[in-house]
């Protein structure tokens, strides 16, 4: 596994950013084109799905990998990447893809980010957002996917995607490396609305309810592909350095 320091270096060299983004693109191409995929969606999902409704895309931070491909609606969408080091790479990466990216987390510029969010969910199209990211605790969300949902009308809507052959990254949120060849399974959960009058004990309620609804759903996939589930970080977990 590539060490924080590697990355930084990495990050701060467009050369070797742009070299890397494109192994990784073709790294993800090459896995999808060679291994059969299944796509399970819940019921409630259709109403939205089939329509222009936008919506906030979960997903855990450690299940990034496939994602271009699990998005095949007309509408665009748009992620939110952190600044960190790591996050300019995956934002590179995806862009390879046709996926937008908004800088900020939770963090680091929230609330530009989050107005930017809003604006784009009011204009029709859809958010990807990882609610444990940029720096965990592992599996584990934060209240700003429920807030951008309260704030904007938008549903969140729970993702995730496991593969037969993988390797499991020593990194804080387990970061799950597919190979080609292999099978693999995308989920989508039910759709949670957000009251717009939501107050601050109905926001963690909420987040309470998107974090187990994703574990859940993860845990489904996994199992799916012959896996025992990943553990959430303990819930006391700070974040990784």
């Amino acid at each position: 596994m590539a060490t924080p320091q590697f990355i930084k270096n990495l990050s701060r060299n467009g050369l070797a950013r742009g070299i890397s983004c494109l192994a990784a693109a073709a790294l993800i191409r090459l896995v999808w084109a060679t291994s059969r995929w299944r796509v399970i969606k819940a019921p409630g999902l259709e109403r939205i799905w089939n329509s222009d409704k936008p919506f906030i895309v979960c997903f855990w931070h450690g299940r990034l990998m496939m994602m271009p491909f699990a998005w095949t609606r007309p509408q665009s969408i748009n992620m939110l990447i952190s600044n960190h080091p790591d996050g300019r790479l995956i934002a590179d990466t995806v862009a390879r893809f046709g996926i937008h990216t908004v800088p900020g987390s939770s963090s680091q510029g929230g609330a530009g980010a989050l107005r930017g969010l809003v604006r784009i969910l009011k204009g029709g199209d859809s958010v990807g957002i990882t609610p444990d990211g940029p720096r965990g605790p592992r599996m584990r969300a934060t209240t700003g996917a429920v807030a951008l949902a309260r704030l904007s009308g938008a549903p969140l809507v729970p993702l995730a995607f496991s593969c037969r052959r993988r390797r499991i990254w020593n990194s804080w949120d387990r970061f799950v490396l597919a190979w080609p060849f292999s099978s693999g399974v995308f989920m989508w959960g039910e759709p949670i609305e957000v009251p717009g009058d939501a107050d601050a004990a109905g926001l963690d309620a909420l987040r309470g309810d998107l974090e187990e609804r994703m574990n859940s759903l993860t845990g489904e996939a996994d199992r799916h592909c012959g896996h025992q589930p990943i553990d959430p970080a303990p819930s006391d977990a700070g974040a990784a350095p």
